[in-house]
């Protein structure tokens, strides 16, 4: 993914934003490493006008920006959450050199602030309803809120989904996002969903209002929002940050606090000082294999009852523990590319429509900021599948003694060893060399796991 984002830069004339609010979060500053190197080797001294920082107050990404000689260090309010700041200096200035208006999308954002705030009765109170409904769904059993997020603001559901997450996933309880799952039939869900279409007007299409329509009939709670244009996603992020605020009160959690998001990163950090020492990580336990995949699990975690005949009959056993009001979570640690996103929608659609649950995918370490707390401190709903890959090249992180491809695997250890520590149903899926040739391979197990979804399928 490293090498394939290098590829399409121009590196003398790209301007990099290196954004993190503590300072010393892994991927940017292992990022602002290897770009500052590569465009030093081309402009040398004057490398950091081609990057500039967004921190907290006196972070060390701040102390690093400064000798780095970045072109602008803008430091944000500490008084914010990381993933309340859309609309604070980490979301409004990568949107300003995008060439968005900037500030007619804070004018309607004050306008929700003002729709949303204590004068406005809570009937009345667009964010206050949108937090109760959440809240009051997900305390009925209604947990599970999946995304409709059509183009041109498809990718909102990504956004939404790390706020949601990170913010209600704790103390075993949690509001569990759904973004990217095809729409189906009312007949492949359970009754542990609500739905949520955010569009901008006009660009709302028959189909995917027809089966809204079919899941409203059918009993589903089906939230509806439509922007007059793209700039209304200033709104959105405000409405989105309250109501989930407001949503975590009502299931009984803090929604500012992520206290599982820091195991892993010091499970990360540990495995690194172990390969380090040892030129190797621990050993997994394999169960079997199927040509170049190896399915394989780790001490603590838990499989249905390790039926090793086969990988189909793995994985058939695995996916036999679900339950009505589970989930599963696929994790992928491969490159994003749209045929990996294809394979990946196959699989998890037709695991949907075979057990009647939802479904979540996420590419490593990505989603570890995301959906990875409410993996760990959420429900013990989940059954979990980790898919891994060989790299075939190693590409050095100047001034660390372990490359990208090290920092991947010990990131996906480390995940998968926070899942075992709780028992939950987890198994490792290594796909070998070739993860495009990995994923066909298990999309036609997944096809055989779960006999008549293609009728079904969207």
């Amino acid at each position: 993914a490293v090498r394939a984002c290098e590829a399409k830069l121009d590196l003398a004339k790209t301007l990099f934003i290196v954004s993190s609010k503590s300072g010393g979060t892994t991927e940017p500053r292992v990022f602002h490493r290897y770009f500052y190197d590569r465009v030093r080797s081309i402009k040398g001294d004057r490398a950091g006008e081609n990057f500039i920082a967004i921190t907290d107050p006196g972070t060390k990404l701040g102390d690093e920006a400064t000798r780095d000689k970045f072109r602008r260090i803008i430091v944000n309010p500490a008084d914010i959450g990381g993933r309340y700041s859309a609309l604070s200096y980490f979301g409004m200035v990568p949107a300003a050199l995008a060439g968005y208006n900037v500030r007619r999308m804070i004018d309607r954002a004050m306008h929700a602030v003002a729709a949303c705030s204590p004068q406005v009765p809570v009937r009345e109170n667009p964010g206050a309803r949108l937090g109760a409904t959440l809240g009051a769904a997900a305390k009925e059993g209604r947990n599970k809120v999946t995304f409709v997020t059509p183009a041109p603001i498809d990718s909102l559901g990504l956004w939404i989904e790390q706020l949601i997450a990170e913010s209600t996933g704790k103390e075993g309880t949690g509001i569990i996002p759904v973004a990217g799952e095809p729409l189906g039939t009312p007949d492949v869900y359970g009754d542990d969903r609500i739905f949520v279409h955010i569009a901008v007007e006009g660009t709302e299409d028959a189909a995917t209002t027809a089966k809204l329509d079919a899941l409203a009939a059918a009993g589903h709670p089906v939230v509806r929002h439509v922007l007059s244009t793209p700039l209304g996603l200033g709104v959105e992020f405000f409405l989105w940050e309250f109501a989930t605020a407001l949503a975590g009160a009502v299931v009984g959690i803090d929604s500012f606090d992520q206290p599982n998001v820091q195991e892993s990163k010091d499970n990360t950090v540990r495995l690194l000082d172990d390969y380090a020492a040892n030129g190797r990580f621990p050993d997994a336990t394999p169960l079997v294999t199927d040509g170049d995949l190896t399915a394989s699990t780790y001490d603590g975690a838990s499989i249905a009852s390790a039926d090793t005949s086969s990988m189909l009959a793995l994985l058939k056993e695995h996916l036999a523990s679900v339950k009505p009001g589970d989930y599963v979570a696929i994790t992928q640690y491969v490159e994003e590319t749209p045929e990996h996103d294809e394979l990946l929608q196959e699989m998890r659609t037709r695991i949907r429509n075979h057990h009647r649950v939802a479904t979540t995918t996420g590419y490593g370490p990505r989603f570890l900021h995301s959906t990875g707390q409410l993996h760990k401190g959420g429900p013990d709903s989940g059954v979990f599948i980790q898919l891994t890959c060989d790299d075939t090249e190693e590409i050095a992180i100047p001034g660390e003694s372990y490359s990208f491809s090290v920092l991947k695997q010990a990131q996906a250890l480390g995940d998968f060893e926070s899942l075992a520590s709780r028992g939950r149903r987890a198994i490792r899926i290594h796909l070998g060399t070739d993860a495009t040739a990995g994923l066909r391979r298990l999309a036609e197990i997944v096809r055989e796991a779960t006999p008549g979804t293609l009728s079904a399928a969207p």
